[in-house]
């Protein structure tokens, strides 16, 4: 049941290589991030191979690079001349002229796509040294989410940092919730993710125990953002996150 929302896309355009040193003849893609919420908020933001590399703050009014500075120390001059910024304001006035728009027109109930989620560390367990771990929630809609952790039953927040939503391209949305510890054997935690559309909230356990090197359940996912730098694709999506219909 994929989702229909207020969607437009530009088209395609090409980037000969965007980080020195490191231009290889397979083809990424850079998607473009627009999204107009019904509360006003907009976000803006691009991403390499649905890894975010920047975000627009509009409280700040700059530009924040969260893509690593050992793919690229200076990630100011990959998309230098794209008038990142000033398209983002432009870009806001256009949100808010279309959700005066769309404030007329009949509001059907909004349909929910509940969360899955998963519990792992972020490298290999060794008992008293410091680690993290990472619950992963995705493929949920709309953005509205609550993760909550615990240790041997107790609630805890110290060391504890979240995500911003990363869109999926099928319009459904991601997030990280990142706990730093230090496991002691026995030790067991828990992220719970709260949801609209969940009956009830959804909880993943977590053991420390050491995990053989051959049995690391690390997946790609954290560390999507690769190494390979060679930017030759970019598909441009503009999101509406206004309201969402399913269709069979």
């Amino acid at each position: 049941k994929p989702h229909q929302p207020f969607t437009c896309f530009s088209s395609v355009s090409n980037f000969k290589c965007l980080f020195p040193l490191c231009c290889f003849s397979v083809p990424h893609e850079i998607t473009y991030f627009l999204g107009c919420f019904e509360n006003g908020n907009t976000a803006v933001q691009f991403e390499f191979d649905g890894e975010e590399m920047l975000y627009v703050d509009f409280q700040t009014d700059e530009i924040v690079y969260t893509v690593p500075t050992f793919i690229d120390p200076d990630p100011g001059q990959v998309l230098v001349g794209m008038s990142i910024l000033r398209d983002a304001h432009d870009n806001k006035e256009v949100c808010s002229e279309i959700l005066g728009v769309l404030k007329y027109k009949d509001k059907s109930p909004q349909k929910e796509d509940a969360p899955n989620s998963m519990i792992f560390s972020s490298r290999e367990v060794e008992l008293e040294v410091e680690n993290s771990l990472i619950c992963f929630v995705n493929n949920f809609y709309p953005p509205s989410i609550n993760i909550s952790w615990t240790k041997n039953g107790h609630p805890i927040s110290e060391g504890v940092s979240l995500s911003r939503y990363h869109p999926n391209k099928d319009q459904t949305f991601r997030q990280f919730s990142t706990l730093t510890f230090t496991p002691s054997e026995g030790d067991i935690y828990s992220c719970t993710v709260e949801h609209p559309a969940l009956e009830s909230p959804t909880t993943r356990i977590w053991e420390a125990e050491i995990i053989k090197k051959d049995e690391s359940l690390w997946p790609d996912i954290y560390c999507g953002v690769g190494l390979g730098a060679g930017l030759l694709g970019v598909t441009v999506g503009v999101f509406f996150i206004v309201k969402s219909q399913h269709v069979a």
